[in-house]
């Protein structure tokens, strides 16, 4: 199936693999000059047996338009949130995430194998923190009140939520004003300006250029996707 395999895929399918359901897309051809990732454990021998596939062993998932690759079994339940968030809204995402007890939203740019061991469950968390930025969004947030809400120097909090989370404090929070963002377009009308506002991105340019960075795509782009182009502000 390798010769012409993408030509033989039916106009609008999908097609998305799970943990080392990548070796059967790469051996069918369908990987070939993609983007792809595989679970960690197994990345080298996907590199070597696949080198015309560009691995990222680091992420979650990656989404090529009609081909999708996960990580381990449970980065392709984020995969499948993220096929539903992009086909049917973040409201309809986090229901369903909600029924199946999981996290509603995790980046497929985040790492899916930390390298560091678990903290200590005695440890001081940063969990605190996260949930203070949730209800605070709206405002200017900076790094400093967010390791003061745990009580930690900026250094250690910085270490700490990496250890964590996976990311910077920094770029989760924007990660998480972009998702309020993405819920504001498609369930309200207010302007672009007023959503950027209510999500602590500040102006409608700085959001656009957020989201565009996150999602490829421009937040009136969004809105009419899930809304129509007459609800486009």
């Amino acid at each position: 199936m390798r010769a012409g395999a993408l030509a033989r895929i039916r106009p609008g399918t999908r097609i998305a693999s799970i943990c080392t359901g990548a070796f059967v897309l790469a051996s069918a051809g369908l990987l070939d000059g993609r983007t792809a990732t595989t679970h960690w454990r197994y990345t080298d021998l996907f590199s070597r047996l696949f080198p015309q596939v560009e691995l990222d062993p680091d992420v979650l998932y990656t989404d090529a338009g009609n081909i999708l690759t996960s990580a381990g079994c449970a980065s392709g339940i984020d995969l499948c949130l993220h096929m539903i968030r992009r086909d049917h809204g973040t409201a309809v995402a986090n229901d369903v995430a909600r029924r199946t007890v999981v996290p509603p939203h995790r980046e497929g740019g985040q790492v899916q194998y930390i390298r560091r061991p678990v903290p200590a469950v005695s440890a001081p968390a940063t969990s605190a923190a996260r949930e203070w930025a949730l209800r605070h969004l709206h405002e200017p947030i900076t790094l400093g009140q967010l390791a003061a809400r745990e009580a930690m120097s900026v250094r250690n909090f910085n270490r700490r939520f990496r250890d964590e989370v996976g990311m910077t404090p920094m770029n989760w929070l924007i990660q998480q004003r972009v998702d309020g963002a993405r819920e504001l377009l498609e369930e309200s009308d207010l302007p672009v300006d007023q959503v950027a506002a209510q999500t602590g991105l500040g102006t409608a340019a700085n959001l656009r250029q957020h989201f565009h960075s996150a999602l490829g795509t421009s937040p009136s782009a969004y809105r009419a996707t899930f809304r129509g182009p007459e609800a486009v502000q």
